[in-house]
């Protein structure tokens, strides 16, 4: 468990993932919290009044500074980046998420930080070792020699050795944390950010309550991955947090499926069968990529568990709320 009366800082707690850990550590009690992202705050997945809401630029030394200003435990979730749509087009603004994790750790070590996570990414793993769509879990020690995801995978990559050096160097105490894919409600779902499982929850009820039974899919549908649900990412990430396990780990589920049984699935919640359309010159990322559990099972002896079916159920119904909300 953090340090639940000392003040513990989440980065990026505007998006996704942040928002949920900022409601997990509300749930466990923590009694100072501090949020920061710089989207203004009524754009904001999730907020709470109880907590310290900072919209800052994180890429600006002077508010790293300001966000950091008494910090005991820092998890850095904050990136400019989205789904295989954004990344593939926008290699330049992800590259430029490296100052992020830069500036936090100077203001971290400068702060005395106690402990600081940084959330690293699958887009690490060397292209080689995903050209197969049935490709072998990737384990961490894939990741070199380094041949990550262009602009992303390189900002995320360079991160990770700037934690590690930072460790060695000036004492702060950092994990990393490689994310396979995560998935849940309150979460993007639109807008050319949002992940696979949004988009093909989003896409399947659209097609629903059109009448027009026909989904389009990026790529041949043939390339596999493997999804997380956001309670496991919770899970695992602050149960990193507070180990004492200093190298990259994965966390991800091992539950490979292709996009076209991602789509079977959606299809089976909402009761549908559509027609399939494939976008063959869309963004589709690398042909293959599956999270191996060998390592988080040996040193915590755990991982990931809850199954895609109704992970995708829970965030179906989520999605179908919030667009039938918006239609009335």
């Amino acid at each position: 468990m953090p340090n639940l009366n000392k003040l513990i800082v989440v980065c990026g707690a505007g998006g996704f993932i942040g928002g949920h850990l900022i409601a997990e550590l509300r749930r466990q009690g923590a009694k100072h919290l501090r949020a920061v992202d710089i989207k203004p705050l009524d754009e904001w997945y999730q907020s709470y009044p109880d907590v310290d809401n900072l919209v800052l630029d994180l890429q600006e030394l002077p508010a790293c500074r300001k966000a950091l200003e008494g910090a005991n435990q820092v998890y850095n979730l904050a990136a400019d980046m989205g789904g295989m749509g954004f990344i593939e087009l926008n290699k330049g603004l992800c590259m430029l998420t490296v100052l992020i994790n830069t500036h936090l750790l100077i203001a971290a070590r400068e702060q005395k930080v106690e402990r600081f996570l940084y959330s690293s990414s699958a887009c690490v793993y060397a292209a080689d070792k995903q050209v197969d769509q049935n490709v072998s879990g990737l384990k961490e020690s894939d990741a070199y020699p380094a041949m990550p995801e262009d602009g992303y995978g390189w900002e995320k990559l360079f991160s990770e050795r700037m934690c590690r050096h930072f460790r060695e160097d000036f004492g702060v105490e950092t994990r990393v944390v490689r994310y396979h894919n995560v998935y849940g409600p309150l979460g993007t779902y639109d807008g050319g950010r949002e992940k696979a499982p949004s988009a093909i929850c989003r896409k399947v009820i659209q097609a629903k309550l059109s009448g027009n039974h026909e989904i389009e899919i990026w790529g041949n549908g043939q390339q596999t991955r493997s999804f997380m649900y956001i309670d496991d990412c919770l899970h695992g990430t602050n149960m990193l947090m507070d180990s004492n396990f200093v190298d990259p780990i994965n966390i991800g589920s091992a539950q490979k499926v292709s996009i076209n049984q991602l789509v079977d699935i959606a299809e089976d919640i909402a009761g549908v069968k559509l027609k399939r359309r494939y976008k063959l010159d869309a963004p589709k990322g690398v042909n293959g990529r599956n999270s191996d559990n060998t390592l988080i099972k040996k040193v915590f002896n755990w991982e990931p568990s809850i199954r895609l079916e109704d992970g995708l159920a829970k965030t179906y119904a989520w999605i179908y709320d919030q667009m039938t909300k918006k239609a009335s």
